[in-house]
């Protein structure tokens, strides 16, 4: 197949995150499996406007800020004469409202809506652009084939109107090779860690204080929060509110070795986030033998097993959370558990199966075609297409 895949970064802009990781992992594998791939994305400072990274053909056009303008355009003027077998729209955050203008077959990756939980990282006015265009996708989107990362993105969208019958679920995974799938030695003092983006509506301050009402009775205890971002100063300053930053360790960004090395050696991983698609970052820590302590949230609730693989809690109890984190330090046969459950759970989510499902599911599009959209009236159908 001729594939072109639209998606607002590449995996090489600083401010790319889960979903880019799932572009590269399934596509670079589509192409090793014969497939022509071409991504269409924003362009970033120092970046190249054209590359060929792992197989695939990098086109970058247009600032962040305005990309969702350009897509259309280019598709009219380039795209469209270039006979590509299918479109795939990953659909992350505003929209491209693809099926008001692409002809080809198409298909919609889905991680999760941001509903209201952007105003928590964003002000009222950029809020509500973003909570207003993911509005439009209920009826823009509505008859498209979507491949969606877990369960809890099926339900939402189904919650939304969308017929059931046009979702395949093709989950997040993890690189099988990179992990050492053991329960290896950990610290010798009580440890958790987060990682992640250091975005507000990560709820990245509840393990902060979380960790805080622990101190007292662990007074060895460190808080390892790995990962970069825009929350990171507000951050600092809670931990010196608190009274927690000689115990609390902000790395930056960590290679993929000094990640594996820290998921490694915590007793634990805390993933607070209030909603996500699916929670790679879960994974990825199962995979290196240390359980997640969790809030149950959509998305989450997916890639953590209560009791088997982790704890969950209820989003926002502080005291919850600091419960649960406190049970893994105290028990020793309950972390263990939790650690070899976890380590079990991780090697079920291979990319090379979710790359071979994709490939399945967009054969079938190409098949089928896709039924898209018209039903929308002509003159607010122009204005859309004008983007």
């Amino acid at each position: 197949m001729k594939i072109l895949v639209i998606n607002w970064q590449d995996w090489t802009n600083p401010l790319s995150g889960g979903a880019e990781i799932h572009l590269k992992e399934i596509f670079t594998r589509l192409v090793r499996r014969g497939h022509q791939v071409t991504l269409f994305c924003s362009h970033f400072p120092q970046a190249a406007r054209q590359e060929v990274l792992d197989g695939i053909t990098i086109i970058r056009r247009g600032s962040r800020a305005l990309f969702n303008y350009v897509v259309p355009l280019w598709y009219y003027r380039v795209f469209r004469h270039q006979h590509f077998d299918i479109v795939v729209d990953d659909l992350n955050k505003i929209p491209f409202y693809t099926p008001l203008y692409v002809r080809e077959p198409l298909a919609v990756i889905a991680h999760h809506f941001f509903g209201r939980s952007i105003f928590l990282e964003t002000n009222p006015i950029a809020g509500s652009y973003v909570y207003l265009a993911e509005k439009l996708v209920d009826r823009v989107y509505r008859n498209v084939p979507f491949a969606v990362v877990s369960q809890s993105t099926l339900e939402e969208y189904v919650q939304r109107g969308f017929p059931r019958e046009n979702f395949t679920i093709i989950p997040n995974c993890i690189d099988q090779d990179a992990f050492p799938f053991r329960v290896g030695e950990k610290t010798s003092y009580p440890s958790v860690a987060y990682f992640g983006r250091l975005k507000r509506y990560k709820s990245v301050d509840h393990v902060l204080r979380a960790f805080a009402r622990l101190v007292p009775a662990f007074p060895k205890a460190k808080l390892f929060i790995l990962g970069r971002g825009s929350f990171q100063p507000t951050l600092e300053r809670l931990a010196q509110q608190l009274r927690i930053a000689d115990r609390t360790i902000f790395t930056g960004y960590v290679s993929e070795e000094e990640k594996v090395h820290y998921l490694s050696k915590v007793w634990g991983v805390v993933n607070p986030s209030m909603k996500e698609g699916w929670g790679i970052t879960n994974i990825e820590a199962n995979a290196c033998g240390t359980p997640v302590v969790s809030a149950d949230v959509p998305g989450l609730r997916d890639s953590v097993r209560h009791q088997e693989t982790g704890l969950l809690y209820p989003y926002g109890d502080i005291e919850a959370l600091a419960a649960a984190i406190r049970a893994i330090w105290e028990s020793e046969p309950l972390r263990h558990r939790l650690s070899e459950g976890a380590v079990r759970w991780a090697r079920r989510f291979d990319w090379e199966d979710s790359a071979a499902k994709m490939e399945t599911f967009l054969h079938q599009v190409v098949e089928q075609g896709s039924v898209q959209v018209r039903s929308t009236p002509k003159k607010e159908k122009a204005e859309c297409s004008d983007l």
